[in-house]
């Protein structure tokens, strides 16, 4: 399998560094210079929870040097979701597939758009991952990665995605119903990215004070009648006390959307809180919290560009 990650970051260059150490063919394709030069010339340095070295990976800014591809694994921001299936037209043929792994709502159709639904993978991380500077990542935290198919066309590239990744160390299963996998992530990340954006709190902080408790309730209980509007079966997962698990379990990391405020970056927040207000309004379904929580970390942003 041929692979190109789209978004060699933080999480794209765990994905392909742990895919080339395998031996599968992987280019990372990234728009920063010095990160793809000195992946290029030094390797790849991985340090964290799955063992501190260097791999050997080819990295370029021209997605023209790469040709066509079996899969195009995307992590770009979603925001960039659009522009970067755009700019990876020399990387897909008729028989390329699209994986996203981003977060929040959205990117499956962006991908759809642009490819068609019968080529588009989706799914979901529990890898927390940090980008320490140029060709150098830290793998903070490791966890399940969920592989489904929007159409039952690709359910055979999607079973074959999750054995690749498997094989590379990857802890990967099949999802039947990936809108359901995707929605599940969401509430997640609607009850912690924002709050912990705000605050400054790593993700485990949160659950220390009790007025943030609640407005982690209050956010991931919106986003599920949203949900359910929207006609997703969510499953029998206790979902409010599953963020606060998720919190516990990655107490110490500091999520990335605190990561983009500290940086003076764009978020994510209009794939996550504001999509949930957006699809709220368009389902009849009131989403005040997530309003509220969309609106505050876009006054960070705007603090950010003045």
């Amino acid at each position: 399998m041929r692979v190109a990650v789209v978004g060699a970051g933080a999480m794209g260059c765990l994905y392909g560094g742990h895919l080339a150490e395998a031996g599968v063919d992987v280019t990372l394709v990234d728009v920063w210079r010095e990160h793809v030069d000195a992946i290029n010339g030094n390797g790849l340095h991985l340090t964290g929870v799955s063992g501190d070295r260097v791999v050997h990976v080819s990295a370029t800014t021209d997605p023209e040097t790469v040709g066509e591809v079996d899969l195009v694994l995307l992590f770009v921001k979603s925001y960039d979701t659009r522009k970067a299936v755009r700019g990876s037209r020399p990387l897909i043929g008729g028989d390329t597939y699209v994986l996203t792994l981003q977060n929040g709502l959205g990117n499956l159709e962006a991908i759809a758009e642009a490819v068609g639904t019968g080529r588009v993978l989706g799914g979901t991380t529990s890898h927390g991952s940090t980008l320490v500077g140029p060709g150098e990542i830290r793998h903070a935290g490791a966890g399940p990665t969920v592989i489904g198919a929007l159409d039952r066309g690709s359910r055979s590239m999607a079973e074959k995605t999750v054995d690749t990744f498997n094989e590379a160390g990857l802890q990967t299963r099949f999802s039947g119903d990936v809108r359901s996998d995707i929605w599940g992530k969401v509430l997640v990340n609607l009850g912690i990215n924002a709050l912990t954006a705000l605050t400054g709190l790593r993700n485990g902080q949160l659950l220390d004070v009790p007025e943030l408790r609640r407005l982690m309730r209050l956010a991931v209980m919106e986003g599920m009648r949203v949900a359910e509007a929207d006609g997703v079966d969510l499953g029998p997962i206790d979902h409010i006390a599953h963020v606060y698990e998720v919190a516990e379990a990655t107490g110490a990391n500091r999520s990335s959307m605190l990561q983009d405020v500290d940086r003076g970056h764009r978020t994510e927040i209009d794939a996550l809180n504001g999509a949930v207000v957006r699809l709220g309004e368009k389902l009849g379904v009131e989403t005040p919290v997530n309003w509220a929580l969309t609106a505050l970390v876009k006054g960070l942003e705007h603090r950010a560009s003045l």
